[in-house]
């Protein structure tokens, strides 16, 4: 491998991008609150005399919520759909018992604990946030599992299981309870993506194999009927992804080599096409997401927080050793101990708490407060890697 290529293989591992992005972003925020605001919320268009939608739509924090996180978000579908498919973790439905009740466990855990939090603080303004903490950074929590655990571990495979199905709920969670505030939601308009879902399956049908066949036809279709609903369009790749070809059999989570039938499988070659333009682009996501002044810092930050950090780890760890005492176990090698700890690096909540955080407040008091709780949750790391040396985890690198 070359050097400038190694470089860029680092950079997109360790997440660089996207890190490099939120500090940015606080640093500017922090020093020049009113020019970070301006620049991220700039809309050219506006000085052709355009106005309106038009103009915000041309906004760079439009551009990067919208229409990149639509291939974040079309990435984290085909991880999903694979893991469905012969030989994949959630194949056959016996073995996927015990991560399913983990997931459901880290998604009902922080949806507690946020809600005590609001009766605690009695701060009932920020009640509407309770789907900020759900999901989980697939990305940074496999990064930290690998540094927990070792590469080799099965915790780090159960963790990015863990991660991608509870997106997945994450998805679900965005699309229908946090539409757009400021416009209701205009449910005719769905018959489009409903048409984009034909269009995808009959192109399925056809033959077709191009990724951007799918992207650019049912892909925009289903934009835009998201978009007219008033709805959040970042989504509009979830129903259009697992229409794509795809092998017989999945070789296991985030496996970034083509496989076997490079020709057929059109999901994998959506992947490759768009996950490196995707990594780099997380710089923009931490840039216009992220960039909240410390004095934000109020109910929702220690709401957010807490839901992330206690309500993961006793969430996950609660029903998966549940779900093992009813007779679906753990994945072998791994111990209840583990699974704790498991449970907190999924506190890990950056990326797509970020993105909740925007669409549950429209306040930008409340919404700055409960993205420095997501931001806060970084914690989790340190927390999980000294905790994993205190108590003595087995790490397994081969």
């Amino acid at each position: 491998m070359s050097r400038p290529r190694r470089v860029v293989e680092v950079l997109r591992e360790f997440s660089i991008p996207l890190i490099a992005g939120v500090l940015t972003s606080l640093v500017w925020a922090n020093l020049d609150e009113v020019g970070y605001r301006a620049t991220v919320h700039f809309a050219p268009l506006t000085l052709l005399g355009f106005g309106g939608e038009v103009a915000h739509a041309t906004s760079l924090h439009y551009l990067v919520n919208e229409i990149l996180m639509a291939f974040f978000f079309g990435i984290a579908t085909k991880e999903i759909t694979e893991s469905c498919l012969p030989g994949g973790a959630l194949f056959p439905l016996n073995r996927a018992v015990n991560p399913l009740l983990g997931t459901l466990g880290g998604v009902l855990g922080p949806i507690v604990v946020y809600k005590a939090m609001v009766a605690l603080l009695g701060a009932p303004e920020i009640a509407v946030g309770w789907g900020v903490p759900t999901a989980t950074d697939i990305a940074l929590a496999w990064l930290v599992a690998r540094a927990v655990f070792g590469a080799k571990h099965p915790a780090v495979s159960y963790l990015l299981l863990l991660a991608v199905a509870d997106d997945g709920i994450g998805l679900a969670i965005i699309a229908v309870f946090y539409p757009d505030p400021m416009h209701p939601t205009q449910p005719v308009w769905l018959a489009l993506v409903a048409l984009a879902m034909g269009l995808a399956w009959l192109l399925k049908r056809r033959g077709a194999l191009s990724p951007w066949l799918y992207v650019l036809v049912p892909g925009i279709l289903s934009w835009l009927g998201l978009a007219k609903a008033h709805m959040h369009p970042a989504l509009a790749l979830v129903p259009i992804v697992p229409f794509m070809p795809h092998a017989v059999r999945d070789e296991g989570l985030f496996v970034e080599s083509v496989g076997p039938d490079p020709v057929t499988d059109t999901m994998r070659r959506f992947e490759h096409a768009v996950k490196q333009p995707v990594d780099f682009g997380m710089f923009g996501f931490g840039l216009v997401n992220a960039g909240v002044a410390f004095t934000s810092i109020g109910p929702a930050t220690w709401a957010v927080f807490a839901a992330l950090l206690v309500g993961k780890t006793l969430g996950v760890s609660t029903l998966a050793t549940l779900g093992d005492r009813l007779g679906f176990p753990i994945p072998e090698g791994m111990t209840p101990k583990e699974l704790v700890f498991a449970g907190l690096t999924a506190g890990l909540g950056l990326t797509v708490a970020l993105f909740v955080a925007g669409a549950a407040f429209t306040d930008p008091t409340i919404q700055g407060a409960a993205k420095m709780g997501a931001l806060f949750s970084v914690a989790a790391a340190p927390l999980a890697l000294a905790g994993g040396r205190l108590f003595g985890l087995e790490r397994r690198s081969t």
